[in-house]
C-alpha cells in the first residue's frame, strides 16, 4: 500500500486552485473540473456527492487537522500573506517555538487550517548568521551538534 495524499472539500474549486497556486506555487497534476490534484494535495468541489454524505454534514473550520508546509524564505512568505485580503489568521500571526522555528497558521478559503513553518535548516542558518556558535545553537534548539551538522548538509 502507498499513501497518496489528502483530499479536502472546497466550495469553489477554481478559487481554491488559484489560492494554492498563488500562495504555495503548487502546480496542477490533474484537473477533472470539480477535482484538482496537485499531487499529494487534492481539492474536491461537491465533496458531499463524492463521499455520499449530506451536504450539511460537510463542516467548515472543524479545527481537527491542518495542512503543513515549510518555507525557506519565511519572511518573504509572510510578506506575500500580508498583501492578501483573504487571509484570516489563527492567533496573532507569526509565533516562534521554543526551539526557534517561526510559524504562522491561517485558514484557506474553505476554513481548513494551514500552517507554514520556517524550514529547520533556515532556522539553524538564521541562528548561526546572527553570531551564535554551533554550541549555542545546539543548546537553543535542544538538538545535538551532529544533528545540526547533518541538517545543514541536507
Amino acid at each position: 500500500m502507498k499513501y497518496e495524499g489528502v483530499c479536502i472539500a472546497v466550495k469553489d474549486v477554481n478559487l481554491s486552485k488559484k489560492f494554492y497556486q498563488e500562495l504555495f506555487g503548487l502546480e496542477v497534476f490533474q484537473d477533472y473540473g470539480i477535482n484538482v490534484s496537485f499531487g499529494a494535495l487534492s481539492l474536491q468541489q461537491e465533496f458531499d456527492w463524492l463521499v455520499d454524505v449530506p451536504k450539511k454534514s460537510v463542516m467548515e473550520k472543524s479545527h481537527n487537522m491542518e495542512l503543513y508546509f515549510e518555507e525557506e524564505d519565511f519572511d518573504g512568505f509572510i510578506g506575500k500573506l500580508e498583501k492578501r485580503s483573504d487571509i484570516h489568521y489563527l492567533g496573532n500571526g507569526v509565533k516562534e517555538a521554543a526551539w526557534g522555528q517561526r510559524s504562522v497558521r491561517f485558514y484557506d478559503l474553505d476554513g481548513h487550517i494551514i500552517e507554514v513553518g520556517e524550514n529547520m535548516k533556515m532556522v539553524v542558518r538564521r541562528f548561526l548568521d546572527s553570531g551564535m556558535s554551533m554550541e549555542e545553537t545546539s543548546k537553543r534548539m535542544d538538538v545535538s551538534i551532529s544533528d545540526l551538522e547533518t541538517l545543514l548538509r541536507s
